[in-house]
């Protein structure tokens, strides 16, 4: 009998363990297929079982988060933090608070947020939580009161030099405000414990641009290795929160067009540039759904349901949205429609079918851990600031991030160029990370 190759071998395993941990599994399986030239590069690696110890966390918390509604009535809502691996420093990675948060959805994040700090070259670990609370519809007296629940707990297991959450989606400014003041309740001053703060507050000029302009900054790498640039270019957004909406504004700054945009309801459509002021006071500044851009411009159109199901001709999109956003059947619709560039700017929101679908048509695809890098690295800027108790002004953040994100693309492009692998920076994404990471791996031992 043949026998089996070490990444379907460790593959199996997970899947027998965890069978209901499907974005987990995914985001593994994805990982092991991109790797495989290395690991039959290097057979030792089976007997180090380099793979079985990148693909379990180090660690895994999950506690209950009870608090009071307006009303006087006690709810109670699930909470985790992953804490996966700390090989290249603190565990480091954000804060979801969503409906759909689940064991799953946070292993898939911490395992992608190992990869993805790992190529900023800066040391910080991987690590993600959050709760299945949904700060939709809540007062801010309930968020408050949430958050401060929430941080009765998880005070136990943070701290600047052992994890350092931040945001995600539902966590934004206000929640890590509440976090950062239950946290020196109970810990004492500390403004390193979190990052993606408020600027009075310790966090860092230029870090809720960070994750939109940084996957403009490698889109612009993806641009110039094939001798083109953004400037006149059509580019579809999903999304149309802090990453979505500073991605577009950079995208303008470069000549780009903004024909879409949208939010968890419908989609809007503008052939002559989505005016990126109104989507900042309804989604930025307010709470407002995308649906309302129709009242004052008219001239655009309105779809209720996903924009990648609309028929709109562009040559780049940007998903910014969710994860597995993009299915196999909406890829073939955006090379139908003349896409050429995918850049993500969320974390896995192209599921399987659809990376095949880029591959097959020769798609030119920037994956998430390395062309949404830029929050993360920005986030670690932030530490640095804390540690120092200095403040660097934007532009020198800015400077920072655009050589951090030219480095990413550099290194996935090595990689690619080391394995003869074309273009495809997916899979250089996960290669030139991973050989970051063995070797951290063999220099610690068995720990």
């Amino acid at each position: 009998m043949t026998e089996k190759r070490y990444t379907q071998e460790v593959f199996d395993k997970l899947e027998g363990l965890y069978p209901h941990e499907g974005e987990f599994l995914q985001a593994v399986k994805e990982f092991l297929d991109a790797i495989e030239p290395v690991i039959e590069a290097h057979p030792e690696y089976r007997q180090q079982a380099v793979l079985e110890r990148i693909t379990e966390p180090e660690r895994i918390i999950s506690f209950r988060v009870p608090w009071v509604d307006d009303s006087g009535q006690v709810q109670v809502n699930r909470a985790y933090r992953v804490q996966f691996s700390s090989l290249t420093g603190p565990y480091k990675g954000g804060l979801r608070f969503h409906p759909s948060v689940n064991q799953s959805i946070l292993k898939f994040l911490g395992f992608e947020q190992i990869f993805k700090n790992s190529l900023t070259g800066l040391p910080i670990g991987g690590g993600k939580g959050g709760s299945d609370f949904d700060p939709k519809g809540k007062s801010e007296q309930e968020v408050m009161r949430f958050c401060q629940s929430f941080m009765t707990e998880l005070s136990r297991y943070v701290g600047p030099d052992l994890d350092v959450p931040a945001g995600d989606i539902g966590v934004g400014a206000r929640e890590i405000g509440y976090l950062l003041g239950q946290y020196k309740r109970l810990k004492g001053p500390e403004a390193g414990v979190l990052t993606g703060k408020p600027i009075p507050a310790g966090g860092s000029l230029g870090r809720t641009e960070a994750t939109g302009f940084g996957l403009v900054y490698f889109l612009n790498e993806m641009l110039s290795q094939v001798e083109t640039e953004l400037a006149g270019k059509r580019v579809i957004v999903s999304g149309s929160g802090n990453v979505a909406y500073y991605a577009a504004r950079k995208v303008e700054a470069f000549g780009g067009v903004v024909v879409s945009m949208s939010d968890s309801n419908s989609a809007i459509y503008d052939a002559n540039g989505i005016d990126l002021d109104t989507v900042y006071e309804l989604k930025v500044a307010g709470r407002e759904r995308i649906a309302k851009y129709i009242e004052t411009h008219p001239e655009a159109t309105l779809y209720n349901g996903s924009v990648w199901d609309m028929e709109i001709e562009a040559d780049v999109a940007l998903p910014c949205a969710t994860q597995n956003e993009i299915n196999a059947s909406q890829a073939e619709k955006l090379v139908a429609n003349g896409v050429k560039f995918v850049a993500e700017g969320a974390n896995m929101p192209s599921d399987s079918g659809a990376v095949k679908v880029y591959k097959k048509n020769k798609v030119y695809y920037g994956p998430g851990k390395a062309a949404n890098a830029g929050g993360v690295a920005v986030s670690a800027l932030e530490m640095s600031q804390n540690s120092m108790r200095q403040r660097w002004s934007q532009e020198q953040v800015d400077g920072m991030l655009q050589d951090i994100m030219k480095n990413i693309f550099q290194s996935c492009l090595g990689a690619c160029q080391t394995y003869d692998l074309g273009l495809d920076y997916a899979s250089g994404a996960d290669i030139a990370s991973f050989e970051n990471m063995v070797e951290l791996m063999l220099i610690h031992g068995v720990v």
